[in-house]
């Protein structure tokens, strides 16, 4: 009988994704949750690019009312989102997009 692979956190799954998409001019290792990514490189542009590739990672899709640079200037204020969007996220118990 075989397992399945542990799914990655929501945490994993979006640092993922900002190293990815997000176009930082620094190491995302060295970044902590709270740190500003407008401030370590990204642009309005790569926040564009991070916002579909969110919904796409998470199967999600933000409502208009939350498309605001706050909302993408760091880890965390994604995470928090994300977590806004329970259920629909899929975001339960540390993970997301979870068969």
């Amino acid at each position: 009988m075989t397992t399945a692979p542990p799914v990655p956190s929501v945490d994993s799954r979006i640092r993922q994704v900002v190293r990815d998409h997000g176009r930082l001019g620094v190491d995302l290792t060295e970044l902590s949750e709270s740190a500003d990514l407008y401030d370590a490189g990204m642009t309005s542009h790569a926040s564009v690019n991070l916002m579909l590739a969110l919904e796409n990672e998470l199967d999600v899709e933000f409502p208009d009312e939350l498309l605001t640079r706050a909302l993408f200037s760091s880890i965390e204020s994604i995470k928090r989102a994300l977590l806004g969007l329970h259920p629909a996220a899929g975001i339960q118990n540390g993970s997301a997009g979870s068969p």
